[in-house]
């Protein structure tokens, strides 16, 4: 008898006990996006990256575990601006009830140049679709977190949506958030301080594709490219002429290529010009844990010192 009441007992207590609550499950659309809500949440979220380190945006193919992942959160962090229209897609196929979190909501776009406004191939839909899905005219350049400044803006919408989907955590995210903030305050004025280094005569730079117009506006750099905001078409000869005349024109010795990029065209523009390879720019992804940007405040840290570096060549 005693057994049967410590056995009714010991299960009674279990019953009584609550579960403990399963983590909120986030999804993030590339690699530096899962940096900022790393940032943010730490480990009281369940995180999936859907384009890990190293990975491209503009040429990800999903998969049926990426359509799982989506089915399965409860928010998705996206850039917004057109940068990924394949994940609202992928998320209405997959039935996905979660809610989204525009990174970019509130920060002015830059509109895309005449050179380039076609072939991007991104969506054209405005705010948000018959399903409720968000979108926008791709007008837009999506690249705007290579200002830090607009980094800033990504984290308050980030841990706005983290409490608003997981309230009991709401103080601990408000709380990273701001340290997190208070960091890119100074990366910020790091940057400004580095690029005053350099003559404004002198900063310009050129990339494989239009991925730092935000950077340059922000931060006062002159960038041209062949291809455009999507790195993805090659540039017609007419473009290509027209590029390699400015460099010898403006004498610009800056040229990079970027981690996702194939370097073939730039060497050769380098041989057509004379400009110099100036190394690897970090631009639409991070590196991996071991690489030389695996967060978005080493991104600017490993960029900016190079970019300097050959500027002040020009």
């Amino acid at each position: 008898m005693k057994n049967l009441v410590a056995c009714i007992t010991f299960f009674l207590t279990i019953g009584l006990t609550p579960l403990a609550a399963e983590p909120l499950k986030v999804v993030a659309s590339f690699s530096i996006l899962g940096d900022m809500v790393e940032r943010v949440a730490g480990d009281r979220v369940a995180l999936t990256v859907l384009i890990g380190a190293d990975g491209d945006a503009h040429t990800f193919e999903p998969g049926p575990s990426h359509a799982a992942a989506l089915a399965d959160a409860d928010l998705l962090v996206i850039n917004g601006l057109g940068f990924e229209p394949w994940m609202v897609r992928l998320a209405a196929a997959a039935k996905s009830k979660a809610t989204y979190a525009v990174a970019s909501f509130g920060i002015t776009p830059r509109e895309m140049e005449d050179d380039h406004a076609h072939d991007h191939g991104h969506d054209h839909r405005h705010s948000h679709d018959e399903q409720g899905y968000p979108s926008v005219p791709q007008d837009f350049d999506p690249h705007a977190w290579q200002n830090a400044a607009n980094g800033i803006v990504y984290v308050r919408n980030i841990a706005e949506a983290l409490a608003a989907a997981d309230p009991a955590n709401a103080d601990a995210y408000a709380t990273n958030a701001e340290t997190y903030i208070a960091e890119l305050k100074e990366l910020d004025a790091w940057v400004r301080a580095e690029i005053g280094k350099v003559p404004p005569d002198r900063r310009k730079v050129i990339t494989t594709h239009d991925a730092f117009g935000y950077f340059g506006d922000a931060y006062g750099v002159e960038f041209h490219a062949p291809l455009g905001f999507s790195g993805g078409a090659q540039p017609s000869a007419q473009t290509l002429a027209r590029l390699i005349d400015q460099i010898r024109a403006g004498n610009i010795k800056a040229l990079f290529i970027e981690t996702m990029s194939d370097a073939r065209m730039m060497e050769t523009i380098s041989r057509e010009t004379g400009a110099e390879m100036g190394g690897a720019l970090y631009s639409d992804a991070l590196s991996g844990p071991d690489g030389d940007a695996p967060t978005y405040v080493a991104m600017f840290r490993h960029n900016v010192p190079r970019l300097v570096a050959a500027m002040l060549k020009n």
